[in-house]
Order: C-alpha cells, then sequence, then structure tokens
C-alpha cells in the first residue's frame, strides 16, 4: 500500500469516528458545534500522557477516550439549557475557549503545539473505526437508540411516553464526547504532532456538515458523510483551481435535493425490503 493511500486511509478512519461523536448527540436532536474542542481535549491528553509518564499506546487511546466522555459528561448539563441556535452557539463557544486555553498555556506548548514519540500505523486507526461503527449501529437497534430517536423526532411525545429526555441526551453528550476523545488521541498518535490551529472553527463546522449532509436519521448517515467528505476532496484534486468551487456546488446541490441528508429510514427501509422480502413482511 503506497503512503498515499494509507494517509487517506488513516484520515478516513479519524474522520468516521469524529463524525459518529457528532452523529450520536444529533440523533437526539441537538446539534453540537463544539467537535473540535472534544477533539483537542481528547489529542492534547494522549499527547501529555504520552509524554509525561509514557504509558502504552492502548492505555492512552483507552484515557483519551475517557476524559472525552468525562467532559462531554459535564458539559452537558449547562448546555442542555439552552435551545435551539443558542445551543449551537454554546457549544461552538465551549471549542473557542479549549482553543483560547491551549494557545494560552506554555504547559500544553501553547502555539508551537506538542510533539508525540509515540507513534501507530493505519491498521489501529482501521480496527478503532470499525469498532466504532459496529457499536454506533448496535447502539441505534437497541431500547436507548429507540428513545434516542423518538426525543430527536419530538420531545414532548417522548416524555409522554415515560421516555428520560435529559438523561438520555446527557448520555449522547458523553458518548459523543468519547467518540471524539478517541478520534483526537488517535489522530494525535497517528501524526504525532498537535497544535491548537488546527482545532479551529472549520473543523466543527465540517464535522457537522459530514453528519448533515449524510443523515441523523440512521446510523448510515454518519459513515457516508464522513465517506464523502474524505475521498471527493481528494478526487477533485485533479482540477487544481476548480475544485473548492465543483466541490461547494455539490454540497449546494445535495442540500437541495436532499435536505434530510443522503441517507434516510425510508432508503434503508426500502433497501431491507429488497433484501429481504419475507423477513420484512411480517413487519
Amino acid at each position: 500500500m503506497s503512503g498515499y493511500l494509507s494517509g487517506l486511509i488513516g484520515i478516513l478512519g479519524i474522520n468516521i469516528i469524529f463524525a459518529y461523536s457528532i452523529y450520536v448527540s444529533a440523533a437526539t436532536g441537538q446539534l453540537n458545534l463544539g467537535g473540535a474542542g472534544f477533539q483537542a481535549i481528547g489529542a492534547y491528553s494522549c499527547a501529555i500522557l504520552s509524554e509525561m509518564f509514557g504509558l502504552p499506546i492502548p492505555i492512552l487511546l483507552i484515557l483519551s477516550t475517557t476524559v472525552g466522555a468525562a467532559v462531554g459528561f459535564l458539559i452537558a448539563f449547562p448546555i442542555l439549557r439552552t435551545r435551539g441556535v443558542y445551543m449551537v452557539l454554546a457549544t461552538f463557544a465551549f471549542a473557542e475557549i479549549v482553543a483560547g486555553i491551549i494557545l494560552n498555556s506554555t504547559a500544553l506548548g501553547g502555539a508551537t503545539g506538542l510533539v508525540l514519540s509515540a507513534y501507530i500505523e493505519t491498521g489501529v486507526i482501521i480496527w478503532c473505526a470499525l469498532g466504532v461503527v459496529v457499536f454506533c449501529f448496535y447502539l441505534m437497534s437497541t431500547r436507548i437508540g429507540l428513545a434516542m430517536r423518538a426525543v430527536h423526532d419530538d420531545e414532548a411525545v417522548a416524555d409522554l411516553m415515560g421516555v428520560n429526555r435529559r438523561a438520555v441526551q446527557i448520555g449522547a453528550f458523553a458518548i459523543g464526547g468519547a467518540l471524539a476523545g478517541l478520534s483526537g488521541g488517535l489522530y494525535a498518535l497517528y501524526f504525532g504532532f498537535v497544535e491548537a490551529q488546527y482545532f479551529n472553527a472549520f473543523l466543527s463546522i465540517f464535522v457537522l456538515l459530514y453528519v448533515l449532509i449524510g443523515g441523523t436519521q440512521t446510523a448510515w448517515g454518519a459513515l457516508i458523510g464522513a465517506s464523502f467528505f474524505t475521498i471527493i476532496p481528494e478526487v477533485l484534486r485533479m482540477g487544481e483551481d476548480w475544485r473548492f468551487f465543483i466541490f461547494g456546488v455539490i454540497i449546494v446541490v445535495m442540500m437541495i435535493l436532499r435536505p434530510e441528508g443522503m441517507v434516510t429510514r425510508q432508503a434503508v427501509d426500502r433497501v431491507m425490503m429488497k433484501l429481504f422480502p419475507k423477513s420484512k413482511s411480517h413487519v
């Protein structure tokens, strides 16, 4: 495998995990524009623990995930007091606060960043991404996933049906923080360097687009969206002068034709009915 292809697969795997971190909260109807902040927390936690204590890579990834989950759990309480656009602004403000703390902290390397001596191969990212995909598909097939979809579709009806809406939303933020922390840890170990400038507002916007363009109705959406946003820009590199224009036009056209995302529940149901007509006929 060439270095270019290996690098593309590594970035794709990290982006898929990152996309699912935003998808989990979006599946409950909460738009999170603070993805870059959560990923930065995972990346810098991994970098500091690696250089200060020389921990093995599995422990580093577990701790990055745990720190992300803890921050997601704690930040959910004040953020979930806001609604709509105010929630989007609150999560965005959180990401900016994280970036500001990093930039003004000498212990975190400030604007120059931190270098890691530990390193992982692309295979580690592939296995982690596969594990996250399987986990998210399983999660959405459980009663918890059903509760998440109920909260997403209609919070009032979900409350009437006995769903603990607040617990579901807080849990979604914690899981999302964990996955973002994992993606940050993988990023730090794969590239061997972290800097605050990478975890900027554009990164938060892009990962939210992964989910919104892919679709929030099924677990396929984050996978398709992350793959689309990672691979298509690389394909368009052949037209260097026009690739951003073409990519922008593609996104606008897709938003017009598929405002609910590339993958919807109805589309998945139709495909499943064609693949398994007998099993679907009894539903």
